[in-house]
Parts: structure tokens; C-alpha cells; sequence
């Protein structure tokens, strides 16, 4: 059912920086009640950087010590572009750019914090193109440690030297007491279309987080590419940690496998069990793990590039329910919350109309978590890979989402001409009465690929929305510069935000109802 357009509650002009700023968060339950927060919902800061872009999500820790949280993303410029502001951190009080860090290509991971440095201030891990994997002190932005590929000669490591996609911590695993991260390293992208030629199996790694050595690898079950994120959990109340992973691609048949963290160990990938395939597209967005069914157990929710969606029972491993969108793909990440009327997670994501390059729109789905029945649909903007974040903006019990859309002429495809026209909305989603509040608005910017931030940034009470657009320029994935904003808004948080970034508010893809 796609919503209705309502109330606006900020909206900002770029380059302009004309504002005009509401005294009241414009949502229902705001509107149907005598007065709203004495707190304005206003900007807090704004800030440009020219040349550079992002196809990074921010993640926020508190770099500086003065009790804000601080924002840090990937950037670049255009690929294969050196680039001094690869990784950037901003002063979450200010916006001022608090330390920057050069990379040889576009950095599109989303940082994971881990303090190796035993200074008290986490540390960042990130990586991106061909392959970087960066180690930065938290605290300056010095270089810890990176990526460097030395591996021709040996039989599994000779593949690693593609693309390092985002990262999550595992237990440690080599005794020096300090979490260890989970990889992925894969994906050729000089490799066609359509066609197996120049693909290599993917890689999956334990990395020492304080060194960057190897501590175990294995080549993916099926020789197949990889570009989706690892997951690494453990069920409620049990000590064994299981990893989740996918294969394929845009045009490649892909499977996701669940094996344990030991068989990764013992170079025994092979031992994956294959939980959900796809012929003719793979599993590159990470999946979500949620209990749907209400045994204590979390559940797996995935899409498959070729929007094939999969609920899989974390107990027994059977499927709950599928769906499929006809018609359309997908890279982009369900996000978790209480949509419908029901104490059972609900998922919403976008997929794209068509086939990409030329894809010529996008689809916002809503699924009802119980039933798997799509119990939401509209067709805002066009396409684009950020993910949703949630929380319920108006304390009314359901959540809302909200989103990042583009919308300019569709029909041009990625391929085509730029479009002359663009307009990046950031939008409120309100499931319970189907409606959309605009919330900030940016004509001649463009957000293609960075989910938003939303949280308390500076420890307040109140929700804090950080995000970031880019300046409109050629084609709709070329960068030419990069605004970041943070909105400080009168909604106060009166229960923990949940999925308030790319693959939740922890970065590790599970919804927690006791959060």
C-alpha cells in the first residue's frame, strides 16, 4: 500500500544552506497531542568536503573523551583514485574533522571499533578496494597496521587480493586477550558480466586485530565470489559460535552457508551447510537474525540479489516462509522492528526495479515477520543500496523507518546520462497509518549508498540523526564532494535504538528484543 505524503518536519537546501527549522518533531503522535517537547528539533552542524564521496556507512564511538560520540566513515574519490581523505572521523559536537587517513582507492566498508592500543579509545578497522584493510588509532588517526597482499605462493591467501567488504569481531582467537575480526576478501571487478571467466573463489579470514596477521583462512565451500559481509553469532545461551556467509553475485548463482567458527579454523569450509541458493544472482546483502517464531532461538532473514527472500529457522534450519519480489534486485539490508500490530520482528529494505545497470526504479517493501506476506509497499524515489534505520519516532508502540531516497528521472538508468535534476529526501516511514515525513530535504545532492546514523550522540536523552549526501556530478555514482550533517531533534529515546545504523546499532546484523 504506498503511503501518504504529510507534515515536513526540516528541510535544508544545498549549497545554499537555507534552513528552516520546526519547533515540534511533525509526526502523528506530535500532532494529536496538546504540545510537543520544549526541545527544538534543529541543526546542530553541517559540514562539506570537496572532491571526496562515500559509498561507507557511518558508525559512532567516542574518539575526543568528552563524552559525544563521534562519527567515522570511509570516503575516497572515484575508483582508482588515490585519496588523502579515505577514512575521515568528524567531532560528533561539531562536525569538525577530527583526523584523516589517505587510502590508495574508495574505502566502502563501515568502520568496526577495537581497542588494540589499550589507550581506553576504540580503535578502527575499515577496508575497501583492491584490497585495503586499514588499522587506524582511534584516538590520532595514525596507521596501525593495513592490508598487505604477500600471499602469490600460497594455496587458499593467493586469492585474497580483492575487494574487503565490512568486518564484525570474533572471540579472540590467538591467546593475546583481544577480540579478533571475521572477513571476507573477494569479488574481481574487471570480471563480465554474465560470464564464470576471471572469478575467483572468495576468501574468508580471521584477522589479529592487533597485528593484521592471518590467523585462519579457507576459500568459499562453492569456488564462488563473494561481496557480502560475514555474520559470527551465538544462539542465546550457547557458547558456539556459528558464521554465516554468502556466495555470488550480480549475475552469478550464489548459495549462503552456515558453518562454525571452528571449521573455519581447521580449513574446513567444506563442512557449510547450504541454507538458501539462487541461480542466476548470489546473496551479497547481509542477512538479519531475528526470532520470528518465538523460541528463543534467532532466526535467519535474507534477500537474495535477485530479491528471493528466505526466513530460516535458527533451531532446526528449516524454511519458516519465502517470498519473492518479481521484477526487481536487491543489495540492500533488511532493517528490524515492530512494524505491524504484533510482538514479532517485522523487516523492510528496498529493492530496485529492473536490472541493474539500467535499473529504472525502487521498491520499499515492508514484510510482516509472523507471516512473511508483504504487508507494506510504495515506490519512492529510484534506485539505491543505503538501508533503512529504526525506532519508533512518535512512542506509539510501532516503529517507523527511516530512509534516504533519490529521486531524479529513473528512466536514464546508471548508464546513461546524469541526470539534469536531482533532489535527495531523508524520510520518516510511519507503517501504522501509512504515511511519509519529510525530514530533510538537498536539491543538487545525492545519496546512492550511505545508510543513516540515528542515536544519542551526546548522551542528552534526545534521538540524533546523522547523515550524509553528495554533490551531484556527471553520473549518479561519481563523486565530486561530500556534506555531512547532524540533526539534534526533540524526540526523546525511551528505550534503547535498536537498528540505528547499517546492520544495527552493534554493526553485527542481529535484532535483540531485551537491547
Amino acid at each position: 500500500m504506498p503511503a501518504k505524503k504529510t507534515a515536513v518536519l526540516f528541510r535544508a537546501f544545498q549549497p545554499e544552506q537555507r534552513a528552516v527549522f520546526y519547533s515540534c518533531f511533525l509526526l502523528p503522535a506530535c500532532l494529536l497531542v496538546a504540545g510537543c517537547s520544549s526541545k527544538k528539533t534543529e541543526l546542530a552542524w553541517t559540514v562539506d568536503f570537496p572532491v571526496i564521496g562515500s559509498q561507507s556507512s557511518p558508525r559512532a564511538a567516542d574518539l575526543n573523551q568528552d563524552g559525544i560520540l563521534d562519527i567515522v566513515i570511509g570516503a575516497g574519490q572515484n575508483e582508482k583514485q588515490h585519496a588523502k581523505q579515505g577514512i575521515i572521523a568528524l567531532d560528533g559536537k561539531t562536525g569538525q574533522l577530527l583526523w584523516q587517513q589517505e587510502s590508495t582507492d574508495q574505502v566502502f566498508g563501515s568502520p568496526t571499533f577495537n581497542d588494540v592500543t589499550g589507550d581506553g579509545i576504540p580503535d578502527v578497522f575499515i577496508g575497501g578496494r583492491r584490497p585495503q584493510f586499514y588499522a587506524i588509532n582511534g584516538k590520532d588517526g595514525a596507521l596501525i597496521w593495513s592490508y598487505t597482499y604477500k600471499y602469490q605462493d600460497d594455496p587458499i591467501l593467493k586469492y585474497a587480493h580483492y575487494n574487503f567488504n565490512n568486518t564484525v569481531l570474533v572471540p579472540d582467537q590467538n591467546g593475546d586477550g583481544i577480540p579478533d575480526l571475521l572477513a571476507i576478501n573477494g569479488g574481481n571487478p574487471e570480471a563480465a558480466p554474465y560470464s564464470e571467466a576471471d572469478r575467483y573463489p572468495a576468501v574468508l579470514m580471521i584477522i589479529n586485530s592487533k597485528t593484521g596477521d592471518i590467523i585462519a583462512a579457507d576459500t568459499m565451500p562453492d569456488g564462488k565470489e563473494s561481496y557480502m559481509a560475514p555474520l559470527c553469532f551465538a544462539q542465546p545461551g550457547s557458547q558456539d559460535l556459528t558464521v554465516l556467509f554468502g556466495t555470488g553475485g550480480e549475475t552469478i548463482s550464489g548459495n549462503l552457508y552456515l558453518c562454525s567458527l571452528r571449521d573455519l579454523l581447521d580449513q574446513k569450509l567444506s563442512n557449510a551447510r547450504v541454507i538458501a541458493s539462487e541461480t542466476g544472482h548470489g546473496f551479497i546483502a547481509p542477512p538479519t537474525l531475528a526470532d520470528i517464531n518465538g523460541d528463543g532461538f534467532y532466526d535467519i532473514v535474507a534477500i537474495s540479489h535477485g530479491s528471493s527472500i528466505f526466513a530460516i529457522d535458527g533451531k532446526n534450519l528449516e524454511t519458516l516462509w519465502q517470498q519473492k519480489i518479481p521484477g526487481t534486485e536487491s543489495s540492500n539490508s533488511f532493517a528490524a522492528g515492530y512494524f505491524t500490530d504484533d510482538d514479532v520482528p517485522d523487516f523492510f529494505t528496498f529493492v530496485s526495479k529492473g536490472e541493474w545497470p539500467n535499473s529504472t526504479g525502487s521498491l520499499q517493501i515492508m514484510l510482516d515477520g509472523a507471516t512473511g506476506e508483504i504487508a507494506y509497499q510504495d515506490s519512492l524515489g529510484c534506485t539505491g543500496f543505503s538501508s533503512p534505520v529504526v525506532y519508533d519516532l512518535n512512542h506509539d508502540g510501532r516503529d517507523e523507518a527511516i530512509i534516504s531516497i533519490n529521486e531524479f528521472d529513473c528512466s536514464t538508468g546508471f548508464t546513461g546520462n546524469a541526470p539534469r535534476s536531482m533532489v535527495n529526501k531523508l524520510l520518516a516511514v510511519n507503517f501504522k497509518n501509512n504515511s511519509i515525513q519529510l525530514i530533510d530535504e538537498a536539491q543538487g545532492l545525492k545519496n546512492i549508498f550511505t545508510t543513516p546514523w540515528i542515536g544519542d550522540l551526546d548522551q542528552d536523552g534526545y534521538l540524533d540523526i546523522v547523515h550524509f549526501r553528495y554533490f551531484h556530478y556527471q553520473d549518479l555514482v561519481s563523486f565530486l564532494g561530500m556534506n555531512a550533517r547532524r540533526i539534534s531533534t526533540n524526540i526523546r529515546i525511551r528505550k534503547p535504538v535498536i537498528w540505528g545504523a547499517y546492520r544495527g546499532t552493534n554493526g553485527d546484523g542481529i535484532f535483540r528484543k531485551d537491547q
